[in-house]
């Protein structure tokens, strides 16, 4: 039998060993230092090990106690590891007794698999539409009415969209709380298609070049749109790119802007590729610049206080700063929203300009017997294909893919105004007076210019007054 004493004094060696007590009870000494009780025993014929705990936490009389107490639930048919085992489940269970706390716990899990953005925007959802509506209720109490009637208050507000990722988060949290022995029926699944379908035409998109052109120059019109939302756009309609990466373009992204090649290097870590995809380097993106594009990201990084050589190095040096703060990029909806002011609602959004860009110029393609330029244009837009070939076509059509960028840029900047005029220097400013950055800076100018003169007049003019 062992003792307290020989359990001190017990030293670890280059192997673990155990040391043992009796029934079945030892302890095992690793070769790390640390010293754990452990029962063996045997169940339904198998051998099997009960982990009891660390010494000295666990001193030799409580290690006993629970064999004991181990070998009396064997004598009674139940096995002591399954019977710990479903102690925890009810200690998480008891700690879990909300939906809401359930929900926190798989998003805590899930978080780490995801990409930061998206993991925002889950949570997001469950915050604002989920919780409101059961978060505090247990989760084993919650039913496909209750789901279906929070799903149906989304559906009002027409997010068919939102409404069904919502309903594939609190599915997943169900599945994850069934695992864990938290639930056991998954009430999200049973109402899958009791939910309005989506709409498809989620991205409409004008799909002919004069329509093209006049939509970008009434975007372009608009009083008191921001400097920074008028070149991303033109950005995203010349480059064809997501908007999503357009407007978090940095100026480092940018290389040989004044010579013969210039490109824009997107990182993959900002590309729509798998989470593995975008820590290899392998699957940058770049995009060969027309010259129409290379004016926007000129115009862009002259006018950004991000980018100014003063800006703090630490920050992200953006290409389109938000207007309430230069150390943030433009907003996801900040594009969207300058579309419906145009008129465009339902006629045309940002990610449209994919469409737009592909259908114009496979036509073009057509129409001049240039079927490989198909493939070339396909390419361009970044759609992911499996294997390593696509990487490889991307450098080899760099050349080719340079001519159809300055070729559609051609087609659609036929007759617009160079990207420096969208600034804010040569556009009527934010304000009831209209007038462009030129014309408010030289009024204030001269207003400043003159006001000493009429501070001037008025002193002389004081003590006169006082004489008469």
């Amino acid at each position: 039998m062992l003792t307290d004493a020989a359990c001190r004094k017990a030293l670890p060696g280059e192997t673990d060993r155990k040391i043992s007590d009796e029934r079945g009870l030892y302890l095992l000494v690793r070769k790390t230092g640390s010293k754990l009780w452990r029962l063996k025993y045997r169940f339904a014929g198998r051998e099997k090990l009960l982990a009891i705990g660390p010494y000295p936490e666990v001193t030799i009389t409580q290690a006993r106690s629970a064999r004991d107490k181990a070998q009396q639930q064997l004598r009674d048919g139940i096995d002591p590891s399954a019977a710990k085992q479903a102690r925890k489940a009810q200690a998480i269970a008891d700690a879990l007794d909300s939906f809401e706390k359930v929900a926190r716990a798989w998003y805590a899990v899930k978080a780490k698999t995801l990409d930061p953005r998206y993991a925002a925007a889950v949570l997001s959802r469950l915050e604002y539409d989920v919780f409101p509506s059961f978060g505090s209720k247990p989760i084993r109490s919650i039913t496909s009415p209750m789901v279906l009637d929070m799903i149906r208050k989304i559906e009002k507000r027409e997010a068919h969209d939102t409404a069904h990722r919502v309903r594939n988060h609190v599915s997943d949290v169900f599945v994850w709380a069934i695992a864990s022995g938290l639930a056991e029926i998954d009430p999200a699944n049973m109402i899958k298609k009791a939910l309005i379908p989506t709409d498809p035409k989620l991205r409409p998109a004008i799909v002919k070049i004069e329509p093209a052109r006049k939509l970008l120059s009434d975007i372009e019109a608009l009083p008191g749109t921001y400097w920074s939302t008028l070149l991303a756009a033109r950005l995203t309609a010349l480059t064809a790119a997501r908007p999503g990466v357009v407007r978090l373009a940095e100026k480092q992204e940018f290389e040989d802007l004044d010579g013969p090649k210039p490109i824009w290097r997107i990182p993959a870590a900002k590309m729509k590729l798998t989470r593995k995809q975008k820590r290899d380097v392998a699957w940058e993106f770049v995009i060969p610049l027309s010259r129409q594009a290379v004016e926007v990201v000129k115009a862009a990084i002259s006018e950004s206080p991000a980018c100014h050589p003063k800006a703090a190095h630490n920050g992200k040096k953006w290409l389109f700063p938000g207007p309430g703060a230069w150390t943030k990029p433009i907003s996801d909806s900040t594009l969207s929203k300058v579309y419906r002011e145009g008129g465009y609602e339902g006629v045309h959004v940002p990610h449209g300009w994919r469409s737009t860009f592909s259908t114009i110029m496979n036509e073009r393609a057509a129409g001049e017997d240039q079927e490989r330029d198909r493939a070339i244009i396909d390419l361009m837009l970044a759609h992911v294909q499996p294997g390593v070939e696509p990487i490889y076509n991307r450098a080899m059509y760099l050349p080719r893919r340079r001519q159809l960028a300055q070729a559609w840029a051609n087609l659609l900047m036929q007759d617009a105004v160079n990207a420096h005029l969208l600034l804010p220097a040569h556009r009527p400013w934010r304000s009831k007076t209209r007038e462009t950055g030129h014309e408010r800076v030289k009024n204030r100018r001269t207003a400043a210019a003159t006001k000493p003169r009429r501070q001037r007049r008025q002193r002389s003019a004081g003590p006169v007054a006082e004489e008469l």
